[in-house]
This record gives C-alpha cells, structure tokens and sequence, in this order.
C-alpha cells in the first residue's frame, strides 16, 4: 500500500513541533541556570543589589532586590529588598518609573502595615506622584492624589520627621492645584465669562490663602469684579493687593491701568 502524502506532511509537522518545543524548554531552562542572579541566596542578592545601589547604578541593582524579595518575601532581608527596588525605581526618574516605584511602595505598605518604615513609604508614594504632576494647564488628577497622600501622612505621622517633609511637599502641591484653578480663571475671563472667573478666584483664595501667587490672583480678580459692575470689591481687592505685595510686578500694572 502507497503511504498517504497527507498523512505523511502531517506526520513531519508534527515531529518538527515536537523538536522545536523540546528546544525551547530547553533554551529556556538552561537560560535560567545560566543567570547568576538566580543562584544567590537572598543575603547575597540584597548584599549585591545595595553595592550596585551605592554606585548609583539603580537599574542594575533592581533584579537584585527583586530576587532577594522573591526567596525570602517576609523575612528582614526580603522586606528591605521590596523596598529598595521601589527606591531604585524612584531614583531612577521618569514617569513610567515614578508609577511603577508608587506600585512598589504600595505593595510595601499593604504587606508590612506596622513597619517602622511606615512613614518613609507614605511619603515616597506622595513623591512618587509629585513627580508626575501635570503643568497647571493640564489635567489635576495625579496632583490632587498627591495632596491626598500628603494630608494622610499628616495625619496618620504627625510627628514623624518625614512630616516636616511633607508640609513643605503640600505647600508645592497645593500651589500647583491654585495655579490651575488661577488659569481657568482667566481662560473665563479672557473669553467673556468674567461671573465663573470671580468664582474660580474667590475659591483660591478661600482655599489657598498661602497660595504663592497671590498677587497675580488678586489683579485678575479685581477685573473679573469691575466687569461684574462690583466696582466697590474690585477696588477693595486692588488695595490688598498694594498693601499685601507693594513690590510686585501685578501691583504696578495695576497702579498703571488705574491712571
């Protein structure tokens, strides 16, 4: 009987998938082998990764403390190497770190919720997310989840010394989020909507009254008041603007235009 040609390339296919299968598990496990990483213990994976973390080299270390994690995820050892990655990843910079170092930090703090490192990785998800802050022209979402981190380190750590570190990373955040509603304050006024402008400003400085700016925030909203015919309020924010910042470049344009 003749052997069927069909049955016969199927056959071969089949032998050749079988082959290259084979190799792959192969490649593979001697690939996994042949990393020296994965033949360190954890001691020895965090004693290497914090050598390379000392030579600013971050994205060498990491694999380090990520195998010195995964051996021993609750041990001492296990615990510092989570953290040092997120720390690597952190210093590392760029948004795609930033986000993966908060990730890290998060995952720290769901693990160890009473580590004495509590405090340090509450403020380092807030840096994580300052660093990604949008300019004030954009989208407020990451910053006002920064603030949100702030205010619970503050809350949660008020004597910690990382709190004196978070007050002055709040005062920058806040002013970020000011600076934004400043600008769609003045988008409104500049477009003829000079009612939502007022209440843009009003709510700044209701909210922010330490709010760097507040010069260049009192001008805008002397003239979001005058063209709402509240001349009396317009002419009362334009003297705490003379009284609070007499130097200022908005207190002369201001003085000017009034001429």
């Amino acid at each position: 009987m003749s052997p069927n040609p069909r049955r016969a390339l199927l056959l071969l296919a089949l032998l050749a998938l079988s082959a290259l299968s084979a190799l792959s598990v192969g490649c593979a496990g001697r690939s996994r082998r042949e990393d020296p990483i994965l033949r360190l213990s954890s001691a020895e994976a965090l004693a290497e990764g914090k050598r390379l973390f000392e030579l600013g080299k971050y994205g060498a270390a990491r694999p380090y403390f990520t195998h010195a994690f995964e051996v021993e995820p609750n041990s001492p050892g296990g615990r510092e190497a989570l953290l040092l990655a997120a720390d690597a990843l952190y210093l590392q910079g760029s948004d795609e770190n930033y986000l993966q170092a908060e990730s890290r930090y998060r995952d720290f703090q769901n693990r160890f919720p009473t580590s004495d490192r509590s405090a340090y990785v509450q403020l380092q998800i807030a840096r994580s997310l300052t660093a990604r802050m949008e300019r004030a022209d954009r989208d407020q979402k990451v910053t006002r989840q920064a603030r949100e981190a702030l205010e619970e380190l503050l809350r949660i750590y008020p004597d910690n010394p990382e709190a004196e570190q978070a007050r002055a990373e709040l005062r920058t955040v806040r002013d970020r989020l000011a600076e934004h509603e400043l600008h769609v304050g003045t988008f409104y006024l500049r477009f003829g909507l000079p009612g939502a402008a007022v209440k843009r400003f009003e709510t700044v400085l209701a909210e922010y009254p330490d709010f760097g700016a507040n010069d260049e925030l009192l001008f805008h909203l002397a003239a979001a008041y005058r063209r709402v015919d509240r001349a009396e309020e317009a002419e009362e924010t334009l003297a705490r603007l003379r009284e609070s910042h007499p130097e200022s470049e908005w207190t002369r344009r201001a003085v000017k235009r009034q001429r």
